[in-house]
């Protein structure tokens, strides 16, 4: 049986946000963000290990949040995201495959992790992405044009991203020691040459960010109530 666990990645600071608590923090529908989050994965029996990573300051707030879901470790982060990944995806003991989430992306959805978990087992590595709906321009220093790529090849990815366990531990320790440093996980596989699968993500699957994020989250929230 296919063993996997999920790192959430919570260490961010979330400035872009401009609220007074961090955004992971922010009560929706009466729960924080994080909380439907791990709710999502804690609800999944596939997933046998849940790590959340965290800002050390906030890891008493944090595991009091998550009370309710036992078994979830809580860990310390690092400056960067790519830092807090690789220390939570280290704290997976026994598991195969590592799924890495957002925090602030509380809307997945049960069917698109499977999509992404069942692309994982066959290929070794896979992300969620939707095609982009607007047209995108390559533009200089001088805010100039430079082109407009054809909008079939662009797809705006999302998480949870999915990787052998060892396959992305590897590439970390590749990274940290030659202090690359990337966007997202599939960034440090496709840098060292290897294959990342895309399956249908969802387009309602947002990342929290700025405030007009948190009216879409409430619109988002009103539809799956009905």
């Amino acid at each position: 049986m296919v063993s996997c666990g999920v790192v959430i990645a919570a260490a961010g600071q979330g400035k872009r946000m401009g609220a007074a608590d961090k955004k992971q923090f922010i009560q929706l529908n009466g729960k924080p963000v994080l909380y439907h989050t791990v709710h999502l994965f804690a609800h999944m029996p596939e997933l046998k290990e849940i790590v959340v990573v965290t800002n050390a300051e906030d890891i008493s707030r944090t595991e009091e949040l998550l009370k309710d879901f036992p078994h979830i470790q809580v860990v310390a982060g690092g400056a960067e995201r790519q830092h807090s990944v690789y220390l939570g995806l280290q704290a997976l003991r026994h598991v195969e495959y590592a799924m890495i989430h957002d925090a602030a992306r509380p809307f997945a959805t049960i069917e698109m992790v499977r999509r992404v978990l069942e692309k994982t087992i066959e290929m070794g590595a896979a992300i969620p992405a939707v095609p982009v709906k607007d047209t995108i321009k390559i533009v200089d220093e001088n805010r100039e044009v430079v082109n407009t790529p054809s909008r079939q090849s662009l797809w705006a990815v999302q998480t949870p991203q999915a990787f052998r366990l060892f396959d992305i531990l590897q590439a970390h320790r590749e990274a940290m020691d030659k202090g690359f440093l990337g966007t997202d996980d599939a960034m440090l596989f496709e840098w060292l040459g290897r294959r990342v699968s895309v399956v249908e993500g969802e387009y309602t699957n947002i990342k929290l960010t700025t405030p007009e994020d948190l009216k879409v989250a409430e619109t988002i929230m009103e539809k799956r109530r009905r």
